[in-house]
């Protein structure tokens, strides 16, 4: 038999009564005030306010995706151009970064807000084929595919990622090809494996300047090793594009971008991209400033003339944003070419 004692109870009677009428509108408001003091956050800019998502576009890719079981990094880091990509914006052509190995990661970057846990279970073993249909059924002649990171598996995915892309390379012949990669945990075979995959552009992001790599990146990722493995995806695959991108805003100074851009140059980066960070969710790290247009096109700028082939920089811009995929297109088009003309 249980016992109850009232003065064990700590409930006053105004708090008794509180609970039998109910919360007056009092109660509500100084609760705000309180929480407005505590979390309040920077008022997003001007510059930096999209369109909800919407249009036939959008909802057919969006169907597509389910349909084969594929996940995105589009939705799963809440990318602010998804409506434009998905939606196909002026050019009418949708376009997604497909995400593979799942959506959730074996990391944990305080800037992300993918879905985390150390055993994300097994990979799906007809994601390669599921992939290629979905992106046969697009048309496009430009694909970018992304991966959470598998630390869980020895080689971290890096072979069920190149099969994805040489069974696209199969069913979609034309189609260029774009990958994101992890870093592996710098295991340079697990980088020759996806380089050599028949990928067009290896990407790999540095996210931030060495001195925030340990407050914005999972304690297994680290600046030297990231720029090894953009190395690295060069060294075995000359004709390879390389390209990273970087966050600004989390309190980062000039001179630590510029030396971070000159690092990647002479790691033989070809293509960089700068966008504006922006905060997920309340648990993840708070934005330290919102950087202007024009500081996104200075440096645009200083890396068109510190000879990088190609720059996109710009407040909404991503390291996967189709805003870029044209101009890189041409770039390995004119390559091909001219590796065709000096046979």
């Amino acid at each position: 038999m249980i016992r109850f004692s009232l003065k064990n109870l700590n409930f006053s009677c105004r708090s008794l009564s509180t609970f039998k009428d109910g919360p007056g509108l009092d109660f509500f408001v100084e609760k705000s005030k309180i929480k407005k003091i505590h979390k309040e956050r920077k008022r997003l800019p001007k510059w930096l306010q999209t369109q909800i998502p919407k249009g036939q576009n959008y909802h057919r890719l969006k169907s597509d995706l389910r349909g084969l079981n594929l996940s995105t990094v589009c939705e799963e880091a809440r990318c602010p151009n998804i409506g434009e990509c998905w939606g196909g914006g002026d050019s009418h052509t949708a376009t997604a970064t497909i995400m593979l190995m799942g959506d959730t990661c074996t990391r944990g970057c305080r800037f992300c807000s993918v879905k985390t846990a150390k055993n994300p279970g097994p990979l799906d073993p007809f994601e390669p084929y599921n992939t290629a249909e979905a992106v046969g059924k697009w048309g496009v002649d430009y694909v970018v595919l992304t991966s959470v990171d598998r630390d869980d598996i020895p080689d971290g995915g890096s072979l069920h990622i190149a099969n994805c892309v040489r069974e696209l390379k199969r069913q979609v012949p034309q189609i260029l090809v774009e990958v994101l990669s992890p870093d592996f945990r710098g295991d340079m075979k697990a980088v020759e494996t996806l380089a050599r995959s028949g990928l067009e552009v290896f990407a790999h992001n540095l996210e931030t300047v060495n001195r925030l790599q340990a407050f914005v990146r999972d304690p297994r990722a680290n600046y030297r090793q990231s720029l090894n493995v953009l190395i690295q995806a060069k060294k075995v695959t000359e004709n390879v594009l390389t390209k990273t991108s970087l966050m600004l805003g989390l309190g980062e100074t000039d001179e630590e971008v510029l030396e971070t851009v000159q690092d990647l140059r002479l790691s033989n980066v070809d293509v960089v991209t700068f966008g504006q960070y922006m905060q997920p969710t309340k648990r993840h790290l708070k934005v330290k400033e919102y950087i202007t247009p024009d500081k996104f096109r200075y440096w645009e700028n200083v890396c068109l003339e510190m000879g990088f082939s190609y720059v996109a920089s710009g407040p909404l811009v991503r390291s996967s944003y189709k805003a870029g995929e044209y101009y890189i297109k041409n770039i390995i088009e004119q390559g091909k070419r001219s590796r065709t003309l000096s046979r």
